[in-house]
């Protein structure tokens, strides 16, 4: 068997090799540098990795033109590291979010102001919480910065998810991104036993979820006699032998997948997960994995099964009605503030599967419509800044044990601290997709996309769901306007520094601008055009 030397498009994979070349460098430093000296050379470094590959994606993404209908695929881009990434429109478009989601993750990690000069890490990880050893790391204040080489692996297999060729490669990007991840959700310094179980739960979770995906893709190999997202298809629309391999192969991938956006019934990890976690972990989770894991479902159904629509799409109504009708029902009955956006976040699962099933191709619709892709794509990017805001802001609110995220020490939140109370509002009103606020655009998006499909029984129920949504939304508003503080005192907003301040204010800003004025970034979105098939 003669070896055949693999050929990388460098300049085209810059983004990821800076990212994950970064990781590497953040390794050496925690190997290196003494541990007190650690903390600023791994912010600048994150911060100028994450830009770095933030500029490289703009420019690999303004060359895509020069490889249309490169290595034999048709659409702008080219399949590249021996087919196994695909680097088109969509993945620039993915690409640039996560790292814009990135830099914001890195800004949170780094606050320092909010736990009294220390992070919210723990300093201690190995130490059981309440002994002797966790005192003493918390009264030197220690801190773990490998969160921040944890974090860059993340942003790596994040980068790599939706631009996978082929299905090992997509399986090595889900536990790139994962395994830091399950790390990360365990080391939140204060209620350390809470996180230590949403971590143990994450990673037991996944690991299951991982494995149904590895037997899906050795399944859908024995169907296809091939791995790629190219092979497949081909073998699809040929109508090979052996059926039953394909439709169970499809199940079980998906069923990786749907784990990592938090559908039902696949959501049972999202409010223990979201609550356990450290804040900025959370804000950073709930918007980059969420990005990166749609990219990745619609990259395999739209281009490897494209060609099977009408076998997964069936499977995609019943998830998508589950997950909105959940999602919203029980956050109504939540009392902690970050459980009730894990709530929410699994029925905004549910509304962007509704715009997975929405129309493929532009041909097919008429003037002022978007594609399924373009509306899944414009609304990840609403939900994103609301959910990284929203978060922020949680970080904000504080009493003596720390952040104070029952409703009621949130409730006369507007009358003591009336601008940090209408930003978060202003966040829930966008979550709830109301008229100027992006949120209204993105499920505009999905939902005409989805109709002009033929889902209108699931968009119904969509707009159900959505105006059930806007109950415990309004009611947490309420809370913090019309209600009168706890007679045991209620939360206080703790002043940050400038890295949460920003944050929230670019969040801010961000769901404003694209509730107003969407038309650059729907542009945007349309002009990254369609999957390389």
């Amino acid at each position: 068997m003669e070896f055949v030397k693999p050929e990388l498009e460098y300049a085209e994979l810059l983004p990821l090799l800076i990212v994950l070349g970064g990781a590497c460098v953040g390794v050496a430093i925690e190997a290196f540098v003494p541990r007190g000296l650690r903390r600023l050379p791994q912010i600048v470094l994150s911060a100028l990795v994450v830009v770095g590959a933030l500029v490289a994606t703009i420019l690999v993404g303004t060359h895509l033109d020069e490889h249309t209908g490169a290595a034999g695929a048709t659409g702008r881009g080219l399949v590249g590291a021996m087919g196994s990434i695909v680097v088109d429109g969509p993945t620039i478009y993915l690409w640039a979010l996560i790292l814009v989601f990135a830099l914001g993750g890195v800004a949170l990690f780094a606050e320092q102001r909010l736990e009294g000069g220390v992070s919210a890490f723990t300093g201690q990880a190995a130490a059981l919480p309440g002994t002797e050893g966790e005192r003493e790391a918390s009264t030197r204040g220690l801190d773990h910065t490998e969160v921040y080489p944890l974090l860059l692996f993340a942003v790596g297999g994040m980068l790599m998810f939706p631009a996978s060729g082929d299905l090992l490669t997509m399986f090595v990007a889900l536990e790139i991104l994962s395994l830091p991840l399950y790390l990360l959700c365990g080391l939140a310094r204060r209620r350390r036993l809470l996180s230590q179980e949403a971590a143990m739960k994450y990673f037991l979770l996944g690991a299951f979820a991982s494995g149904f995906f590895l037997y899906g893709a050795a399944l859908v190999y024995g169907y296809a006699g091939s791995v790629t997202f190219a092979g497949i298809n081909e073998a699809v629309r040929a109508g090979a032998d052996n059926h039953v391999l394909l439709l169970a192969g499809i199940g079980l991938l998906a069923v990786g997948l749907l784990f990592k956006v938090g559908a039902a019934p696949f959501q049972a990890w999202t409010p223990d997960v979201y609550q356990g976690a450290p804040t900025a972990v959370t804000a950073f989770m709930a918007a980059g994995t969420k990005v990166a894991a749609f990219g990745a479902l619609l990259r395999l159904m739209y281009v490897a099964f494209g060609g099977e629509r009408w076998s997964w799409q069936p499977m995609l109504w019943v998830i998508a009605i589950a997950s909105m009708v959940l999602g919203a029902v029980l956050a109504i009955v939540q009392s902690d503030v970050k459980r009730m956006l894990a709530y929410s976040s699994v029925a905004h699962t549910g509304f962007l599967l509704v715009g997975v099933l929405g129309v493929q191709s532009a041909g097919e619709l008429a003037d002022g419509q978007y594609t399924s892709l373009e509306g899944v794509l414009f609304y990840l990017t609403t939900y994103g800044f609301a959910m990284i805001g929203a978060f922020a802001i949680v970080t904000l609110v504080r009493d003596a044990g720390g952040e104070a995220t029952a409703y009621d020490r949130w409730a006369g939140l507007g009358r003591t601290s009336p601008l940090v109370a209408g930003a978060f509002a202003f966040f829930l009103l966008s979550m709830a997709g109301i008229p100027l606020t992006a949120g209204f655009i993105g499920k505009w998006a999905v939902f005409t996309s989805a109709m002009s499909a033929g889902a209108w029984p699931v968009v119904l129920v969509a707009i159900g769901c959505s105006i059930v949504a806007i109950t415990f939304y309004v009611r947490h508003i309420r809370l913090m306007f019309f209600t009168d503080p706890h007679p045991d005192g209620a939360g206080t907003v703790t002043r940050s520094s400038l890295l949460t301040s920003g944050t929230i204010v670019v969040c801010l800003v961000a769901t404003l601008a694209l509730g107003i004025l969407p038309g650059p970034v729907l542009d945007l979105v349309t002009s990254a055009g369609d999957f390389i098939r």
